[in-house]
């Protein structure tokens, strides 16, 4: 199976670009990023002057804990409520989206801006405001953007590590330049391991709330309106390139870290735990075949023989999740596993590498 990056969308549809990966096919399709269109001639990439910077006239939020009141429309209050905080991101390049998670901070996909000269943000209430790419994570796909003094409305924000399958998911973003679109769907799976430009993997939520190119960068939120992912890819059938219900978003705790550590300057290194396990078995957990020399996993004990059971109370069930929810974490990490030795289960604390 192919893993392709996004190209551009026009009169044709959404154009496929360079090939990235292979892996053994497990299934049938392709992951491409959700990235989106050269800007239209309406946008002024250098001086922002569809609209001011630092107006206050915007709507205001809905309070989070009346969206699940009795008679509610929950994808409507999540609308209300997180609409004003999701952007659309546009460089002389392409247009994706992205999310305001701090004061004057915004958070995107590296895949909107990456190789880009010029960004600029356009509102919800339709003012153009210049910004500075303060950093990005290829590995993890995210990207902090600064806009000083822009007033824009900060986005609840949840926990991607409470999400469970069946659990109501909204999209905010911009598919093929539709600013302010929402989607709706379900949680349809959590730490779902998904390849990297770089050839790594990251654990990610999986969603069937409609995404399309342009989505890259937006909001994916719980029933509250509490920002819980930032949307990053599809996998298609191979025939078509957009949606068939089978997006993949960076979990929120996962994207806040990764923000705070590019506004920190703080090193972006992924973890290593040190370890080759089995990729199909037929017992629980993920059996270990090699414990590197050194690594954090054979100072915490792990030996050839042990079954990783879980990783930070997460369940594992093959070297993929594993792999996954390692590399999405950072070197000097701490983790803590829960391995099956024998007839007996241990805890172990392993530092990565």
């Amino acid at each position: 199976m192919a893993f392709v990056v996004g190209g551009a969308v026009g009169a044709g549809g959404f154009g496929l670009g360079m090939r990235y990966a292979d892996e053994p096919a497990e299934s049938v399709g392709a992951v491409i990023n959700t990235s989106a269109p050269a800007v239209g001639a309406a946008a002024d990439l250098s001086t922002g002057t569809d609209g001011a910077v630092g107006s206050t006239d915007r709507a205001e939020g809905v309070d989070p804990q009346t969206a699940t009141a009795p008679g509610v429309e929950p994808a409507a209050d999540v609308a209300r409520i997180l609409g004003p905080s999701v952007v659309q991101v546009e460089t002389n390049l392409g247009q994706g989206s992205g999310v305001v998670y701090a004061d004057g901070l915004l958070l995107t996909n590296h895949h909107v801006i990456a190789g880009a000269d010029r960004v600029q943000i356009r509102t919800s209430d339709g003012l153009v405001v210049p910004v500075e790419v303060l950093g990005s994570d290829p590995r993890n796909d995210i990207a902090v953007l600064s806009a000083p003094g822009s007033g824009l409305p900060v986005a609840p924000i949840g926990s991607s590590a409470a999400l469970e399958p069946g659990q109501l998911t909204v999209a905010i973003g911009s598919p093929f330049q539709l600013q302010q679109t929402v989607t709706s769907g379900i949680v349809s799976s959590t730490n779902r391991p998904v390849p990297n430009v770089d050839g790594s993997v990251s654990a990610m939520i999986q969603t069937d709330a409609p995404i399309n190119p342009g989505n890259s960068g937006g909001a994916l939120a719980n029933r509250n309106g509490e920002l819980v992912g930032i949307n990053a890819s599809i996998r298609t059938d191979g025939r078509s390139n957009s949606n068939v219900g089978i997006g993949f978003a960076v979990p929120i705790d996962t994207a806040i870290e990764v923000a705070d550590r590019i506004v920190e300057g703080d090193p972006l290194e992924p973890g290593v735990l040190g370890v080759s396990g089995q990729r199909q078995d037929t017992g629980a957990g993920v059996p270990v075949v090699e414990v590197s020399p050194g690594s954090g996993a054979e100072t915490a004990g792990l030996q050839v023989g042990d079954r990783v059971l879980t990783i930070d109370n997460v369940p594992v069930t093959s070297i993929s999740e594993l792999t996954g929810l390692v590399q999405s974490r950072f070197s000097g990490d701490s983790v803590e596993l829960e391995v099956q030795r024998g007839d007996a289960t241990l805890t172990l604390d392993a530092v990565l590498s």
